[in-house]
């Protein structure tokens, strides 16, 4: 069974997660529509899960596998026989259509980014959905296709290489689609949820940030009784929205401390101090550790090692301070849903692991403390929404994302000092300017790195060998796909003369124009 919290009352859509790495957004899509969400493994669901727990819709996501690959798929069909709405997305939509009767092979063209749409029959799934000539871009990532449809299902719409991409059983409220509505690339794709949620499923709005305060409030109390919790507070975004809800659910039972890891952002630790000790008045500890954690990564060049290095020395100081406290049971932090889909399956689907996160893969085996992770199931602008609705102010909401790991992985190869205090300078001035010229909050995020890198350059009349430094901006929605930012030559002229004459160290910027795939959002 579902394990349900205090809102889980609510009338709600139930994705059954495939393994897709957009299965979350799916549910953030939902979310966005002021609807509740949740996400259950296929290896875990129950058909109670759905008859006990007020759900009003079924989602199938996409994921890895193919529909060959029986022995690692559990779908039980008598969910299909509830009268709920059901609708399968790409992989989901082959798994509805092979337990109907339908059938699904290898594409003999496969379809991997925008294709365009075209309509064939009317369908209340796609109201508001297609342009004026019945078309829409689509955002396709398959190589499977249905290729015979189930009994009593109609065709909607097809692609060049897909004829069953939209099909629909209308009387049985059953529908599949190949595409991924839930990417920003798919356009229009919002509608395609929008009218199944509403339309289809007849839900009604009941969430929103003020209810989600209610609830992770109560969560936490729950969890964690009347023992002590220490928050781990770095000064971003997720640690400082953390903090300030714990504050609200636990009171003097929250202790907040801060570790100078020697790998932050300029004058960040008194900015820290300033804000929780002195405006919020939340019980502070200041763990000056610079020394310890640049002498553990000492040579150490592998990325990951060092986020483990990171991680695990991060842990042991805090375990070291709840000693110094009575009734300390439980660590605060500041994980968010992409830190669990980039770093392993939230659900136990097959998801693929892409890079582990400094609060999620730097975890000891063996924790002494118990964690307390109220974000974990939330996306970045859900959080600002959250930060805002406990009155943490917009220069804290607003402010751009860190990693746990710091500057270390804004610095590959070896770590050293005066490297850092090279990144720290060149980052100052960015930002800075980013902010003097009204563009910092256009974007979702941005940073300097320094690259392993030395060059021969000129100054004066001397010839100079030093550091290249590489500058990444990036808009986004919410952290799972990005692009770069397209700045105008005077601007990044700007940036780059700044950043030469006024860092020791620098003599080449260079700007990144990656987008996310195929690269992430950090160099590490």
């Amino acid at each position: 069974m579902l394990k349900m919290s205090l809102e889980e009352n609510l009338s709600k859509i139930l994705i059954i997660d495939y393994g897709s790495q957009f299965t979350q957004l799916i549910a953030r899509r939902i979310r966005e529509l002021g609807v509740y969400s949740k996400i259950i493994s296929h290896n875990k669901i129950k058909l109670s899960d759905i008859l006990n727990n007020n759900v009003r819709g079924l989602i199938l996501s996409g994921g890895p596998l193919n529909v060959y690959q029986s022995s690692k798929i559990k779908f039980d069909k008598r969910i299909l026989n509830l009268g709920i709405p059901i609708l399968g997305i790409c992989f989901g939509h082959q798994i509805l259509s092979q337990n109907l009767g339908g059938k699904v092979k290898k594409s003999k063209y496969r379809e991997f980014g925008l294709a365009t749409i075209k309509k064939k029959n009317k369908s209340l799934l796609t109201r508001d959905f297609f342009n004026s000539n019945n078309a829409c871009n689509v955002w396709m990532s398959h190589s499977d296709e249905v290729s015979k449809l189930p009994k009593d299902f109609s065709v909607i719409a097809s692609t060049k290489n897909s004829k069953f991409a939209m099909i629909e059983n209308f009387n049985k409220k059953l529908f599949g689609i190949q595409f991924h509505p839930e990417v920003t690339h798919t356009k229009n794709g919002k509608k395609i949820l929008r009218n199944f949620v509403f339309s289809i499923c007849k839900l009604k709005r009941n969430w929103s940030p003020k209810r989600q305060k209610s609830k992770l409030i109560n969560e936490v109390k729950i969890q964690v009784k009347n023992s002590k919790v220490i928050c781990a507070l770095s000064g971003g975004v997720d640690s400082s929205v953390v903090a300030k809800l714990l504050k609200e659910a636990i009171g003097k039972n929250l202790v907040c401390i801060f570790v100078n890891t020697g790998l932050l952002r300029k004058n960040e630790e008194k900015q820290v101090i300033n804000t929780f000790k002195k405006r919020f008045k939340i019980n502070l500890i200041y763990v000056n550790a610079k020394n310890i954690f640049l002498s553990k990564l000492k040579n150490v060049s592998d990325p990951e090692k060092k986020r483990k290095i990171i991680g695990n020395l991060f842990i042991k100081i805090f375990e070291k301070q709840a000693k110094k406290i009575k009734k300390i049971k439980f660590l605060a932090q500041g994980t968010l849903y992409p830190d669990l889909i980039e770093s392993k399956s939230v659900t136990g689907s097959q998801t693929s692991k892409i890079k582990s996160h400094h609060n999620v893969g730097g975890l000891p085996k063996k924790m002494k403390l118990k964690l307390v992770e109220p974000l974990k199931y939330l996306f970045k602008d859900e959080v600002r929404k959250l930060g805002l609705e406990i009155k943490l102010g917009k220069e804290i909401v607003f402010r751009h994302p860190f990693p746990g790991p710091g500057l270390a992985i804004r610095m590959p190869g070896i770590i050293t000092d005066k490297k850092i205090k090279i990144l720290q300078e060149a980052d100052q001035i960015y930002i800075t300017e980013l902010k003097k010229h009204n563009l910092y909050n256009k974007i979702w995020q941005a940073y300097a790195a320094l690259l392993p890198v030395k060059t021969v350059g000129v100054m004066g009349d001397n010839r100079t060998y030093e550091y290249i430094c590489l500058l990444r901006a990036i808009t986004s929605e919410d952290g799972m796909t990005a692009d770069f930012f397209n700045f105008d030559k005077k601007f990044m002229q700007l940036v780059s003369n700044k950043i030469i004459n006024n860092t020791r160290g620098i003599n080449r910027v260079v700007y990144d124009v990656t987008s996310k795939p195929p690269s992430t959002i950090e160099l590490e």
